[in-house]
């Protein structure tokens, strides 16, 4: 009670002279001190990790500290990523690892083959100017399901992705396709992919014609000529499919379809996107 009305008026009364007045010593209304900031900073905390256990189930387990006080912070809650850091580290709260995972590519062909136009130039000045495309697959107890996306260098968006149990040629088209339907981009727009028969082939080659696009390929057997595209694979498998066991392909349909469609495009912060979603960041940048 004393120590709590010394600290009300301290502004307007000196420390010592309201010691004598109440006959107290001062290393014992410090050590009171003391003990309310502690007691505060616990109750500061506790309120802190309840968030960060709330926004990191929300992130599925993918968000580190940067990302959750990004989260924490738009709430309204004031908070340096030291002590988010800290807090989710003594709380055993991680991101879940990353593994490396193989490639599809074969570019083993005689099929034409064009220049890389982007020579790891991974930036564009608005929406659908640049695309990159690739593929991938994911286990499953049926076999593989082989994944195509299209992704928007601008946004990091993938503005196109299809499935399926064949890489083939049509697998591509049916990627590339959704993203022309969704997106509508104009003359010029530069499409960029690795060397792969899909990519290569008479069919593909017309569509990108139909659209006045203009081809772009990496340089042989070189991953990081298409490396925002392979960032985004890393980031699927290292995040869904390596902690998923899928029975069957319309399982795993099921599963990428959300994460990409519901999370990533929508929700998920990006650092390259100053830990702004796809969506969100192009919203921010055409409104």
């Amino acid at each position: 009670m004393k120590y709590g009305f010394m600290e009300r008026e301290r502004s307007k009364f000196a420390v010592e002279r309201m010691c004598r007045l109440f006959g107290v010593t001062r290393s014992g209304y410090y050590a009171w001190l003391r003990g309310r900031d502690t007691k505060r900073r616990l109750k500061e905390n506790e309120a802190l990790l309840e968030a960060i256990r709330r926004f990191y189930k929300a992130s599925r387990g993918t968000y580190g500290s940067p990302r959750i006080t990004e989260d924490l912070r738009d709430a309204g809650l004031r908070c340096g990523e030291n002590r988010i850091a800290r807090l989710m580290r003594v709380n055993g709260i991680m991101a879940k690892t990353r593994r490396r995972f193989k490639a599809t590519t074969n570019s083993r062909h005689c099929l034409l083959v064009d220049e890389n136009l982007l020579e790891r130039r991974f930036t564009a000045d608005g929406p659908n100017k640049v695309w990159t495309s690739d593929i991938t697959y994911v286990w499953t107890e049926e076999g593989r399901l082989y994944l195509t996306v299209v992704l928007d260098v601008f946004s990091r968006q993938i503005v196109g992705w299809a499935m399926g149990d064949r890489i083939d040629t049509a697998l591509v088209l049916r990627a590339f396709n959704q993203a022309v339907m969704r997106r509508r981009p104009a003359p010029g727009l530069i499409f960029h992919s690795d060397r792969g028969s899909q990519y290569a082939s008479v069919a593909f080659r017309k569509a990108l014609k139909r659209c006045k696009a203009i081809q772009s390929m990496s340089n042989k057997g070189d991953c990081h000529d298409n490396a925002v595209t392979e960032t985004f694979f890393h980031t699927l498998k290292t995040e869904l499919v390596y902690f998923e066991r899928y029975k069957t392909r319309a399982e795993a349909k099921r599963g990428i379809f959300e994460y990409i469609e519901v999370f990533y495009n929508r929700l998920r912060r990006h650092s390259a996107l100053g830990y702004r979603s796809p969506l969100a960041f192009e919203q921010s940048k055409v409104a």
